[in-house]
């Protein structure tokens, strides 16, 4: 680098920094009509399709952020919406609870009132078995207790009433029985 330097201070006259004579005129002219060629060339050759992508691309990108908008949009709603039904969602649960709590007291009724009828069907129909037992009972034990009140009541008379009379009695009763017997 340092020889450089010094080729280009050998070169320049004395008393100049830069030297402009003919040549390096020309060389500069060719160089900036070089790059004004270079310069139109390359306008036509990259920058309208360059152009083209990057419009294309900007495009790309608004249709997203569009997108994205409306997407954000429809989020927003339905987060809304899910508030709106989060918020409501403890009123909707005491409803079902109050409407669960009066069904409930009211099959609590319905069975209630049910039993009620079940116990009084069955407290009849034992009432009357228990009646028809009474009356079969009755039935059942009337011989054995006229027997025994026969018995008691011979056994009685064998000792306090004579023969005779014991006879007597014995008769009477007899046909008042058998009265009582053709009634029926």
């Amino acid at each position: 680098m340092g020889n450089l330097f010094v080729f280009l201070a050998q070169s320049v006259p004395d008393g100049r920094v830069f030297a402009l004579d003919r040549q390096t005129l020309i060389s500069m002219g060719i160089m900036v009509l070089n790059g004004i060629i270079l310069a139109v060339a390359l306008y036509f050759i990259l920058y309208k399709p360059v152009t083209e992508f990057l419009q294309k691309r900007s495009e790309r990108i608004r249709n997203s952020i569009e997108e994205a908008s409306s997407t954000m949009a429809k989020a927003r709603e339905l987060i809304n919406e899910y508030e709106s039904k989060v918020s409501n969602i403890d009123k909707e649960y005491e409803r079902v609870l109050q409407e669960a709590r009066i069904k409930a007291y009211d099959e609590r009724k319905i069975i209630i009132a049910e039993a009620h009828e079940e116990a009084e069907r069955i407290k009849k129909r034992s009432e009357s078995i228990i009646d028809a037992e009474r009356e079969r009972m009755r039935l059942e034990t009337r011989p054995y207790i006229i027997e025994l009140a026969t018995l008691i009541a011979e056994n009685y008379i064998t000792r306090n009433i004579e023969k005779e009379e014991q006879e007597r009695l014995f008769e009477s009763a007899l046909a008042e029985l058998e009265e009582a017997q053709w009634r029926k």
